[in-house]
């Protein structure tokens, strides 16, 4: 049932009506469909800036706004394409001496994405996983760091030639 209302209100623009009981568990029937876009994962810990998701939000929908806390391994946006992307959106603007443009100081960025749990739940991917805390719910990658994920993905890639 994860999932199946927001699709329901999607597909009828809000005007369908669900309601749902419990009747029994029962094994699952089918395949659980998943996303079709990839992930945009954060490679470093800190705030993160205006500067860098506003160079982000052209290929992603951000998941978190200017300031927000960050670490590595969160999920910060939904990448436009189908692969998952190592970025960082703590990086600030070069200081320098020579004068810009004032196109450069008026940055104006697409409200981040915030989502409910049943949400959050449905999203991930089943190498992900959903942090619930009293103030948000944030969403990261089961292996926080990029170099455990490659060594996990190479180990997987591995076991599924040695079974074939």
């Amino acid at each position: 049932m994860i999932g199946l209302r927001t699709r329901i209100l999607t597909a009828t623009q809000g005007q369908a009506i669900m309601h749902h009981n419990f009747h029994e568990y029962a094994p699952q029937r089918g395949t659980v469909p998943g996303r079709s876009n990839g992930v945009m994962i954060s490679n470093s810990g800190g705030h993160a800036n205006a500067f860098a998701l506003n160079n982000l939000q052209d290929r992603a929908v951000m998941f978190v706004s200017p300031g927000d806390a960050v670490y590595e391994g969160q999920v910060v946006a939904e990448n436009a394409r189908d692969n998952d992307l190592t970025v960082n959106p703590t990086t600030a603007k070069k200081l320098t001496n020579m004068r810009t443009t004032s196109s450069d100081e008026n940055i104006i960025l697409k409200p981040a994405r915030k989502m409910t749990l049943e949400q959050a739940l449905e999203y991930i991917e089943e190498d992900e996983l959903v942090e619930a805390t009293p103030s948000s719910i944030r969403l990261r990658k089961a292996l926080l760091t990029e170099n455990e994920r490659k060594k996990a993905g190479r180990k997987k890639a591995a076991t599924e030639v040695v079974e074939v």
